[in-house]
């Protein structure tokens, strides 16, 4: 071990935490010990720098949680700048009598350096400052953050569920989650200390004034009743160093509240500091340049004005109208042969040559293809996400469902509506919708509280009601209860949803070797007793199928085996081995649908109808007729109100019937009632109670 680091180590941690009493033992030094006036002038000297430094680390922080201890440096610089005018004010009575430099060199030079030694001027510059900063800046500042705290305290709820969005749409993981979780909460802490800070700096300038009329009729009292000094000279000695004095002050001050009332206003986080936002949206429009410049060039060719100054003005907008104007039109030149390059190569002049098997391409197993507006979407150099989105999704459903995804084929189709997309499996359009790059999606989950100015749309994933709205509007949208996304989230969400949905289809042959071929590492006997001595492949692919339509997780491949090594000698019927496997994962399918709950509510049927059905699928069985559509259409109708009344009880529909039956009502229910659950009465654990809720009889 490296003692010498070590011990550089704790002197470096001790000099850290002794900071904070320095500054409480120097403060109080200050108020309480007259001081020198060298120190004085390098204390007031000290307090401009500061408040230089803080104000230029505002400007250049790109978001206003990068400067999270902005409140406790408000305070410490407030409390910083109290002591010195208590100090300030003790050497200014104490030895003002003696001339203007008793005071200190920087006091002296504000009262008759920067205000000519004139008070009267002195008094109005004060008086200006104070306006500035007391009505307008500070007032303003304090109103902002005020604001700024009740909507971020408001749109926490809709930024979480928002998190939790993404978390299970596989976008990302647990430690993001935590961590955007963390910033939302920091985010909530910041402003609610920035709206008690503000109420400092707004003390803090109260108090300059009172400190200001105290120190002049404290001044004079002193001059001329224990220095026998005249009134007129009394006023000029005393009011010139207390003029001084406060803005010395009152300059520090104007910082920190010009800082205060930058944080507060940043809107956004988009990677640009102050200067640069400023620069980027208020001179990149040469038209609002070129029709500022006509304005000026008139009004200096009216009769009496300053000619010279205003066509001077006027000939640099225009000029900077036109180089803006001519940057623009580069660089939308190169994007459109850049397009081109990308979307259009040219073909090279071969000669013609055989076909060739090479020349059949295969079909893609996942394809995504996007209008060319959406190319920055997918582009990383141009900050699109979407494919780092689209590896999230993949790599979470491959977790859930136990197998691995294949790779999504994203490519542009000129053939395609520039803001349209299309996925595809096995080469066939699954899902297909528009999304406006340049927008953000606020979807209604259910409940909001207002309405919100956007472009109507659903939600293409689950067809939920949506709006396209601004991205300056996603705080207010949070706020109102909406969830609000970007493009790419929209689109990986869809994308999601549509492979959850059709897991089973991209699920063959090769993956089930790759499966068996894990297994085998450490449970070699098992897989040999399988395949092909107990099962052919296609059997074991045809169960695992069956298993993926119903939305049953494959991740415990050991207990699949194990059941179809132990059912396969008896029957080779994939139906019959998919009851069996699912009776044997019957705790796990629990677990996904209602988690720990120890009740079960679901739904039966009545035992009257329960044997028709039986009757009538042996029948269908023997002689192909099926049961009557009328008593179908009665039993739907049914399921659908019981497991609609159930999911507004807060309760996840299942419906219980006998293990010969259970397949062919998932079948019937499948698309037509989303979420209800039909189970075997075989598949519920033993440690699970069942509440029926309601029966389904013959008759509605």
């Amino acid at each position: 071990m490296d003692f010498n680091k070590i011990t550089a180590g704790l002197r470096l941690m001790g000099k850290a935490e002794l900071g904070a009493p320095l500054v409480i033992v120097m403060i109080l030094a200050m108020i309480m010990l007259p001081l020198p006036t060298f120190l004085l002038d390098l204390l007031f000297t000290f307090n401009i720098a500061f408040s230089l430094i803080i104000l230029l680390v505002v400007v250049y922080t790109l978001k206003p949680l990068e400067f999270a201890s902005f409140p406790t440096v408000i305070l410490l610089a407030t409390l910083l700048r109290l002591a010195l005018n208590v100090a300030s004010t003790r050497i200014v009575l104490l030895e003002g009598h003696n001339g203007g430099d008793a005071a200190g060199k920087v006091i002296e030079a504000f009262g008759a350096f920067v205000i000519g030694g004139n008070f009267a001027v002195g008094l109005v510059v004060f008086a200006i400052l104070v306006i500035i900063n007391f009505i307008v800046v500070t007032k303003g500042a304090g109103r902002v953050a005020e604001v700024g705290a009740r909507f971020t305290l408001d749109a926490m709820p809709g930024k979480q569920m928002a998190i939790d969005a993404d978390l299970n749409a596989g976008l990302i993981s647990q430690d993001e989650a935590r961590a955007r979780r963390a910033e939302v909460a920091t985010e909530a802490d910041f402003y609610g200390s920035m709206d008690g800070a503000s109420k400092f700096v707004r003390g803090d300038a109260v108090a300059g004034i009172i400190i200001l009329f105290v120190n002049i009729i404290g001044g004079l009292a002193i001059g001329m009743g224990q220095h026998d000094l005249g009134f007129a000279q009394a006023g000029e000695i005393y009011v010139l160093l207390t003029i001084g004095d406060g803005l010395v002050a009152q300059i520090p001050s104007l910082l920190l509240s010009s800082a205060s009332a930058l944080v507060v206003t940043k809107v956004g986080s988009s990677g640009q500091n102050i200067g640069q936002q400023v620069s980027t949206q208020l001179f990149e429009n040469p038209k609002a340049l070129l029709i500022t410049g006509g304005m000026i060039g008139a009004l200096g060719l009216i009769p009496g004005m300053p000619n010279l100054v205003f066509i001077a003005l006027a000939s640099g907008l225009v000029g900077a109208a036109y180089l803006i104007d001519k940057r623009h039109k580069v660089a939308e030149l190169l994007e459109t042969e850049s397009m081109g390059r990308s979307l259009m190569p040219l073909q090279e002049a071969t000669k013609p040559v055989e076909l060739s098997w090479d020349d059949v391409m295969p079909v893609d197993v996942i394809g995504l293809e996007v209008g060319y507006r959406l190319i920055s979407l997918v582009d990383q150099n141009q900050g699109g996400l979407l494919m780092v989105r689209i590896k999230g999704v993949r790599k979470k459903l491959s977790q859930e469902l136990g197998f691995l995804i294949p790779s999504v084929h994203i490519r542009d189709n000129l053939d395609l509506n520039p803001t349209t997309y299309r996925i595809s499996l096995m080469g066939v359009t699954v899902g297909e919708a528009d999304v406006m790059p340049d927008m953000e999606m606020a979807i209604n989950p259910g409940r909001v509280f207002g309405s919100l100015q956007g472009r109507p749309c659903k939600d293409p994933a689950f067809g939920l009601d949506a709006l396209w709205i601004e991205p300056n509007l996603r705080d207010h949208a949070q706020t109102l209860g909406y969830t609000v996304v970007d493009p790419g989230t929209v689109v990986a969400t869809h994308l999601s949803h549509l492979l959850q949905s059709h897991a089973h289809e991209l699920f063959g042959y090769e993956e089930t070797q790759k499966l068996l071929d894990n297994l085998a590492k450490s449970a070699p006997k098992l897989v040999e007793d399988l395949v092909p001595k107990t099962l052919p492949l296609g059997v074991v692919v045809k169960v695992l199928q069956n298993l993926l339509l119903e939305r049953v997780p494959i991740r415990d491949m050991r207990t699949i085996a194990e059941t179809l090594a132990d059912i396969g000698v008896k029957s080779q019927d994939p139906d019959i081995l998919t009851s069996a496997v699912r009776t044997s994962l019957g705790r796990l399918i629990i677990h996904e649908i209602s988690g720990m709950q120890d009740e079960l509510p679901v739904i039966t049927l009545d035992h009257e109808l329960e044997q028709l059905l039986h009757k009538s699928l042996q029948t269908a069985s023997e002689t192909g007729v099926g049961i009557e559509p009328g008593l179908a259409e009665q039993m739907h109708q049914s399921l659908q109100d019981s497991s609609q009344k159930m999911e507004m009880e807060g309760q996840t529909p299942i419906l219980l019937v006998s293990s010969y039956i259970r397949p062919w009502l998932a079948r019937f229910i499948r698309h037509s009632i989303q979420g209800l659950h039909v189970l075997a009465y075989t598949e519920i654990p033993a440690d699970r109670q069942i509440k029926v809720v309601s029966t389904v009889g013959r008759r509605a």
